[in-house]
């Protein structure tokens, strides 16, 4: 199973963005999303909320508990 900072990578490339790009649409710093990206740090449960909203997928997914993207509703 892939773990946060792996799984935001990959989400993230889908979507053609860069880091930077990244940051700025979850108001956070580049060097600050790079360190999520690199899995120096993980983010708060608000941001990682965020990350998933824009994602459209679960947290469960998103930090790697589940290989299923799929938000339970």
């Amino acid at each position: 199973m892939m773990i946060f900072s792996e799984r935001l990578s990959l989400l993230r490339k889908e979507k053609g963005l860069t880091q930077k790009q990244a940051a700025e649409i979850f108001g956070l710093s580049t060097y600050g999303y790079q360190r999520y990206e690199y899995g120096d740090r993980e983010p708060s449960v608000s941001v990682a909320a965020s990350i998933a909203d824009y994602y459209d997928v679960s947290l469960d997914y998103l930090v790697g508990r589940s290989d299923n993207p799929t938000i339970n509703r």
